[in-house]
C-alpha cells in the first residue's frame, strides 16, 4: 500500500478525479431532480474541478502544500452552483491542512478530509441532512479510524470511501426530498467519483480518456503527451526575399534552434514552418534574408494543456477576440473606481431580463440561471466592474447564491448579496432599493423582506421521467412551478397558465407581470397575458419580453 502522498501524486490524484466525474457528469446529473428533472450537479461538480486540472497542468508543485494551495485557489475561483462550491470548500480545508507539507502520511490525510468537512459545514447555512456534507462527515469520520489501524494513505482513503458509498445509499431515506424521487444525493455521489479517482491516480492506474472530449481541427492532441513536445512555439512567417539572396544560411541556422523545419520559397518570397524555444530569434535573423511581411507564434504546450482539459485549444485565429478583450480591459480596469456608494448586480438570462434589471438601477449583469450557473469568478469579475464602493448581488436563484456568497473577501469592494431565489424576486428587492438608505445591510435586510412578500411562477418542461410529489411526470411534459415547488403538469401550457392565473386571483394579487421567453411568439404570449388579466380583473398585468431561456414563463405575482 502507498504510505504518502506527495505534490506529484496529489496532481495526479486531482487530474484523475477530474477525468472520473466528467465521465459520469451525465448519470450524475440524472440524479438531481427537484424541482424540476434537468439537473446539473455532475456539470457544476465537473466544471469546478476542471479549472483545477487546467491549472495544476501548467505547474509542477514541489510540495504537497503547493499542490494543495494551487487546487483550492483554481477551485474557490471556478466554483459553479452550491455543489461546485462545497466541492471548493472540502478541498480549501485539505489545503489548509496540507500547508507547510511536503508530503502527508494517512494520519495527516484523515485530519485534512476532516478539516475540509469543517470547512464547508461552517460556510453552509442550514446543513441538511443526505447530502455531500453527509456523505463527506461520515467518510471523513472513519478516515479518522482506519488512520489509527494503519497510516497509509491507500488504507485511509480506501476505507473512507467505503464508508461514504454506504452513506450515499442512505441519503435516500435521510432526506425526504430524495426518498420522494427514488434517488441518492447526486453532490455526493459527485464526491465520492472525485475521491475514488484519487484512489485509482494513487495505486498507479492510468487517467482514463474521455470519449466525448471534443474532435481538434488543427492538430490530434490526444496523440500526444507534454513529454513529447520538444520545442514550445509553433512558429510560422513569411518574409519577402530581397533579389538574388540565398537561404540557405537560414536554413542551417534555424535547424540548429528548433525541429519540424520547413522552408517554400518562390521568386518573391519564402515562408517558414519551425518549432522552437526562440521565436524571436527565428524573426530576427529572417529578417536579414528580407522584409518580414506575416508572423504566427502558437505555444503548443498551452494548447495541449487546453485540449486536456477540455478546452479549445487558442490559436491566431483567436486573436481578434483577444484583441478586443485586451482593448476592453484597457477601457474598464480590473476593478472600477468608486463613482457612487450603492451599485447593483443581477444575475439573470435573457436580453429582455437584463433590460428590465438595468432599467430598475442594475449596473452589472451576470449571463446565467437555471441549468447554467455561472462561477464565483465570473460573478466576481462583474463585481469588480461595478463603479461603486459598496456591491450588491442578486443572485434570483438558489444554486448561483453561494457562488455569489463567495466572492465576499476576494474584492477591495464591499460585497453584500441580496438572497433572492428568482427572477422576480430579484426584480422585486430593486423596485424597494432605497438608495437613501445610510446603512448598507439595513437596506440588503429590507430589499430581501421586500423579495420576500413576491410570488414566483415558472412554466417550463420535463427534460426526462419522473415521479415527484404526487406527480407523475413524463419527458416533455410542462410544468408549472411556484416558488420553487412543482404547482402542476399537463401536456399543454394554457392549462397550467389558468390554473396560474386562478392562484393569483385567490390571493387577490395587485401587480402581475408576464416575462416570456425565447421561442414564445408574441402571439401565444399576449394570450397568457389575456389569462391573467381574465382572472384578476382589478390585478394591473404587465407583458415583457424575457427572452429568457428554459422558462417559457416567469411570472410575478404581488
Amino acid at each position: 500500500m502507498t504510505d504518502k502522498i506527495t505534490g506529484s501524486a496529489f496532481k495526479q490524484m486531482v487530474l484523475f478525479g477530474a477525468a472520473c466525474i466528467t465521465m459520469e457528469r451525465d448519470s450524475i446529473n440524472d440524479l438531481n431532480v427537484f424541482p424540476v428533472p434537468d439537473g446539473d450537479t455532475g456539470t457544476n461538480m465537473s466544471l469546478t474541478i476542471q479549472t483545477a486540472a487546467a491549472e495544476l497542468k501548467k505547474h509542477q508543485p514541489a510540495t504537497l502544500s503547493d499542490a494543495a494551495s494551487t487546487t483550492a485557489s483554481a477551485l474557490l475561483r471556478g466554483a459553479r452552483g452550491n455543489s461546485g462550491v462545497i466541492l471548493s470548500l472540502l478541498f480549501r480545508g485539505m489545503s489548509k491542512s496540507f500547508k507547510g507539507l511536503d508530503e502527508a502520511d494517512g494520519v495527516q490525510l484523515a485530519a485534512a478530509l476532516s478539516e475540509g468537512v469543517s470547512t464547508a459545514y461552517s460556510a453552509v447555512m442550514k446543513p441538511a441532512e443526505g447530502t455531500v456534507l453527509t456523505v463527506s462527515r461520515l467518510a471523513a469520520r472513519r478516515a479518522v479510524e482506519a488512520a489509527d489501524e494503519c497510516n497509509s494513505v491507500e488504507h485511509v482513503l480506501q476505507e473512507a470511501i467505503r464508508v461514504g458509498y454506504e452513506t450515499l445509499e442512505q441519503t435516500t431515506d435521510m432526506n425526504p426530498v430524495l426518498k420522494k424521487a427514488g434517488v441518492v444525493d447526486a453532490g455526493g455521489k459527485g464526491y465520492l467519483v472525485i475521491l475514488d479517482g484519487m484512489l485509482r491516480a494513487l495505486r498507479g492506474e492510468e487517467i482514463p480518456q474521455i470519449s466525448d472530449a471534443p474532435a481538434q481541427e488543427k492538430a490530434d492532441f490526444s496523440a500526444l503527451s507534454e513529454e513529447e513536445i520538444t520545442f514550445t512555439f509553433d512558429t510560422v512567417f513569411i518574409v519577402r526575399k530581397w533579389e538574388n539572396t540565398s537561404i540557405e544560411p537560414l536554413r542551417a541556422y534555424l535547424s540548429t534552434i528548433g525541429d519540424c523545419l520547413v522552408i517554400g520559397e518562390d521568386d518573391e518570397a519564402f515562408k517558414v514552418h519551425v518549432h522552437t524555444d526562440i521565436p524571436g530569434n527565428a524573426l530576427t535573423e529572417a529578417q536579414k534574408y528580407g522584409t518580414l511581411e506575416l508572423a504566427k507564434i502558437e505555444n503548443m504546450r498551452t494548447q495541449y494543456e487546453a485540449v486536456a482539459a477540455g478546452k479549445k485549444a487558442q490559436s491566431v485565429d483567436d486573436l481578434d477576440a483577444v484583441e478586443e478583450e485586451l482593448e476592453n480591459a484597457a477601457a474598464a480596469p480590473a476593478v472600477a473606481p468608486a463613482e457612487k456608494r450603492y451599485g447593483f448586480l443581477a444575475v439573470c438570462a435573457g436580453d429582455g431580463l437584463a433590460t428590465a434589471f438595468h432599467d430598475l438601477g442594475v449596473d452589472t449583469i451576470v449571463s446565467g440561471g437555471q441549468t447554467m450557473n455561472p462561477s464565483t469568478e465570473a460573478i466576481l469579475q462583474e463585481v469588480n466592474r461595478t463603479p461603486s464602493e459598496i456591491v450588491f448581488i442578486l443572485p434570483n436563484n438558489k444554486n448561483i447564491i453561494m457562488a455569489a456568497q463567495q466572492c465576499v473577501g476576494l474584492t477591495e469592494k464591499q460585497v453584500i448579496v441580496v438572497p433572492t431565489a428568482t427572477v422576480p424576486q430579484g426584480i422585486t428587492a430593486m423596485m424597494n432599493a432605497d438608495l437613501d438608505c445610510e446603512d448598507p445591510q439595513a437596506l440588503a435586510d429590507a430589499m430581501a423582506q421586500a423579495a420576500s412578500a413576491v410570488t414566483s411562477a415558472q412554466v417550463t418542461y420535463a427534460a426526462r421521467n419522473s415521479d415527484f410529489d404526487g406527480f407523475a411526470i413524463n419527458e416533455g411534459d410542462y410544468l408549472a412551478l411556484e416558488d420553487g415547488k412543482l404547482f402542476g403538469t399537463d401536456r399543454a401550457i394554457e392549462p397550467l397558465l389558468e390554473k396560474l392565473a386562478q392562484q393569483a386571483a385567490e390571493k387577490q394579487a395587485e401587480f402581475i407581470t408576464v416575462f416570456y421567453g425565447e421561442g414564445v411568439s408574441e402571439t401565444d404570449a399576449q394570450a397568457a397575458e389575456a389569462v391573467f388579466t381574465a382572472a384578476c380583473p382589478e390585478a394591473e398585468v404587465s407583458l415583457l419580453p424575457g427572452g429568457q431561456p428554459v422558462y417559457y414563463y416567469i411570472i410575478s405575482i404581488e
